[in-house]
C-alpha cells in the first residue's frame, strides 16, 4: 500500500514538473535581430519585460528590442493612451507591432505604446510583488544609532491592486530609544476610466518628535494620472481623511476631518544600471480647525550586484502646524542609507 501511494505521488510530481516546464515554454518573443526566445512572459513594466527561460532563470529584456510577441495566456494590458485590454498576444508581420487578441476582436498596437502587462490567470504568489529594505547608521562620537526598516507588498487583480507599505525609523542613544517614526498603510486602488482611479487607504502611524503616540487614518481619494509611460508615472490624488489621534502624556484624544492633496512620482530606469526613484508629497488642511500637516518622502535606489538587490537612501520630512503640547518640535526629518531586496 505504501509503495502504491509512493508511486502515485511520484507520478503526480512528474506531471506537475512537466506541466511547469511546458508552461515556461508557451510564450515566444521575436527579437529585432531575428532571434526567437521561448519562455514564460512574467510581466512588462516601465519598458522592461521580465522573461523566464530554462537554464537562465528570469532575465530582463528591453521593450525596444522586441519585434513582436506570441502568447496564449491572458494578460491585463495597458497602453500609453490609457486604454486597458484583457487578452493574449498574436504575432504581427509589421515590425515592432503586436496583435492584442481580445474576446471579440483583435487590435494592432505598436510595441512602444504598451506601458504595462500583467498575467491575470496566475497564482496568488505570482500576482504578488514587493520590496524589503534595511538601513543602519551609527556615530561613535555621539553614541547615536539609527535603525530603519521599510518595504511594500503589492497584490494585483484585473483592474485593481492592493498595496501594503510600512517604514519604521528608530533612533537610539546609548541603550535607550530616543525617538521613533513609524508608518504602516494598506491601500486599494481601482481603475475607473482611462486616467482616473479611486483609492481607499487605512493607516496607522507614530511620531515621538511630533508628540503623536498613535494616529489612525482612513483616506478616500480620487486619483488622476498625469503621465504614465515606459519610464515614469506621475499622478495626483485628492479627497478626505478621517483622523483619530492619541497624543503622548495626559492629553485628550482628538478626532478630525481633513482634506488630502497628494502628488506621487515614480521614476524607473530598468536598463543597466537600474534606477528607481519614488517620491510623494502630501498636504492635509484640517476642516475642523486651522491646523495643517505636510509629509514628504524620497527614496532613490540603484541595483547592486543583481537585479534583485539595491542600495540607496530614504529621506522623510514631516511638519505639523499645531502639534501636541508634549511634542518636542513641529517638524521631523531623517536620512538613512538602505539596502533593499525586491521580488517579482
Amino acid at each position: 500500500m505504501k509503495e502504491y501511494i509512493l508511486h502515485i505521488l511520484l507520478v503526480a510530481s512528474l506531471l506537475w514538473v512537466t506541466t511547469e516546464l511546458v508552461a515556461q515554454k508557451t510564450d515566444t518573443i521575436y527579437h529585432v535581430n531575428g532571434n526567437i526566445l521561448t519562455g514564460d512572459f512574467k510581466n512588462l513594466n516601465y519598458g522592461v519585460i521580465s522573461w523566464k527561460m530554462d537554464g537562465m532563470g528570469t532575465i530582463s529584456l528591453e521593450e525596444v528590442k522586441v519585434n513582436t510577441i506570441v502568447s496564449k495566456k491572458q494578460f491585463q494590458i495597458k497602453t500609453k493612451d490609457d486604454n486597458i485590454y484583457f487578452g493574449s498576444f498574436g504575432a504581427s508581420e509589421e515590425p515592432r507591432h503586436v496583435y492584442l487578441l481580445l474576446a471579440d476582436r483583435k487590435v494592432l498596437v505598436r510595441i512602444e505604446d504598451i506601458v504595462e502587462v500583467y498575467p491575470i490567470k496566475r497564482s496568488f504568489w505570482m500576482r504578488t510583488s514587493g520590496t524589503f529594505s534595511f538601513g543602519l547608521n551609527y556615530s561613535k562620537g555621539s553614541n547615536v544609532a539609527t535603525v530603519a526598516f521599510s518595504g511594500n507588498l503589492k497584490y494585483r487583480k484585473r483592474i485593481s491592486y492592493f498595496e501594503l507599505v510600512w517604514d519604521d525609523n528608530n533612533t537610539f542613544q546609548g541603550d535607550s530609544l530616543s525617538s521613533t517614526n513609524s508608518n504602516v498603510s494598506l491601500a486599494w486602488q481601482r481603475v475607473l476610466k482611462e486616467t482616473w482611479s479611486t483609492q481607499a487607504a487605512f493607516g496607522a502611524s507614530q511620531n515621538s518628535e511630533l508628540g503623536t503616540q498613535l494616529r489612525w487614518t482612513i483616506d478616500m481619494m480620487v486619483v488622476k494620472d498625469l503621465q504614465y509611460n515606459s519610464w515614469n508615472r506621475l499622478y495626483l490624488g485628492g479627497g478626505l481623511s478621517a483622523i483619530h489621534e492619541v497624543p503622548y502624556g495626559d492629553v485628550s484624544d482628538e478626532s478630525d476631518l481633513a482634506a488630502i492633496l497628494q502628488v506621487v512620482w515614480k521614476v524607473y530606469k530598468y536598463t543597466s544600471p537600474k534606477v528607481w526613484v519614488d517620491a510623494n508629497l502630501s498636504y492635509l488642511p484640517y476642516l475642523t480647525d486651522g491646523r495643517y500637516r505636510t509629509t514628504f518622502n524620497l527614496n532613490p535606489k540603484v541595483n547592486l550586484l543583481s537585479d534583485n538587490f539595491m542600495v540607496g537612501f530614504t529621506f522623510y520630512y514631516n511638519y505639523d502646524s499645531n502639534p501636541s503640547e508634549n511634542a518636542i518640535s513641529s517638524q521631523d526629518y531623517g536620512l538613512n542609507m538602505q539596502f533593499s531586496y525586491t521580488f517579482h
